[in-house]
């Protein structure tokens, strides 16, 4: 993606859209007018089964706008962001102005031209360890968006955590309803531009096979919407630095998306604050993009727009 020649509005809605979603179902719709873009949450793409409360949809929506705020600095504005919810518009979640010129820095092109590249790799990783000055710097990634990132070090931690994993998709694979949630939201070839390829769906994590997994637990302070959209930004962060560093991510959601579960993970992590999201690291072969709607289809221009 080149910023050179693009309208911040337009590089913030580009950006937007290349953001994770649970299942791929891209969750978020824009209102924009003029230099303006109002953030809302699609109630309709949130997975009822999966993710009843919203949680993970108020994620993604997070890391549309952690992507919004490096497109507009990367094509030399500021973005000025506004986390406060319409009391009487759950699905407002943000807004954000584009403001005054500025310089960007050569780390938010960095982080901007990322978003491009950044993959969900559910593959099997390699034996290459993720080294000391990497995982430093997701550490600080999540911290400087108001997350922590808590690797699960030790074998019995990854192991007790393993049988979370695996307890979790138990519970998801003898649940008719979240298996046709499932089925709903895998994409045949060339159908339809959001949910999971067929591979994927069908694909289990993969992180026990690796020789020595880098796994670690994204933590939020509370667990409000706008909690949640801040740790989506958190995310996001990570994301993009784990892709700067040309390390591999994929998500390990089943822990948390079943409640009963969610507790354990907090427990086995030890550390204050609610789990949003467990990511395992690593180095791997290069997987291919999932697909995105375009920006027509999710954004609708009032005013000036």
């Amino acid at each position: 993606m080149s910023f050179a020649s693009q309208d911040p509005v337009g590089a913030a809605l580009g950006a937007a859209i290349r953001a994770p979603s649970p299942h791929n179902t891209q969750p978020w719709r824009f209102e924009v007018d003029g230099d303006r873009i109002e953030v809302f949450l699609d109630q309709d793409r949130v997975l009822k089964v999966a993710d009843p409360e919203g949680r993970e949809a108020r994620l993604a929506c997070g890391a549309a706008l952690l992507n919004m705020r490096l497109a507009v600095r990367a094509v030399g504005r500021t973005p000025v962001v506004g986390l406060v919810p319409r009391a009487n518009e759950p699905a407002h979640l943000a807004t954000v102005r584009v403001r005054g010129r500025r310089r960007p820095n050569p780390d938010d092109v960095a982080m901007a031209r990322a978003i491009v590249y950044r993959r969900s790799n559910r593959r099997a990783f390699t034996a290459r360890e993720v080294p000391v000055w990497v995982l430093e710097a997701l550490v600080r990634a999540a911290a400087e968006e108001g997350g922590a990132l808590v690797p699960l070090t030790g074998g019995a931690r990854l192991a007790e955590f393993g049988g979370l994993l695996r307890e979790a998709e138990r519970v998801q694979r003898d649940d008719p309803a979240y298996q046709e949630e499932l089925a709903r939201w895998t994409a045949l070839e060339g159908a339809r531009k959001d949910g999971l390829p067929a591979a994927a769906a069908v694909m289990g994590p993969e992180w026990p096979f690796d020789r020595r997994p880098l796994v670690a637990v994204l933590l939020s302070d509370t667990d409000g919407r706008a909690a949640q959209v801040r740790a989506g930004q958190a995310l996001q962060r990570v994301l993009l630095r784990a892709t700067t560093a040309g390390v591999s991510v994929s998500f390990l959601a089943q822990p948390v998306e079943v409640p009963a579960l969610r507790g354990e993970v907090a427990r086995l992590v030890a550390a204050p604050g609610c789990p949003q999201v467990v990511l395992r690291f690593g180095y791997g072969f290069a997987a291919p993009a999932t697909r995105r709607r375009p920006v027509a289809a999710v954004t609708h221009y009032t005013g000036g727009g």
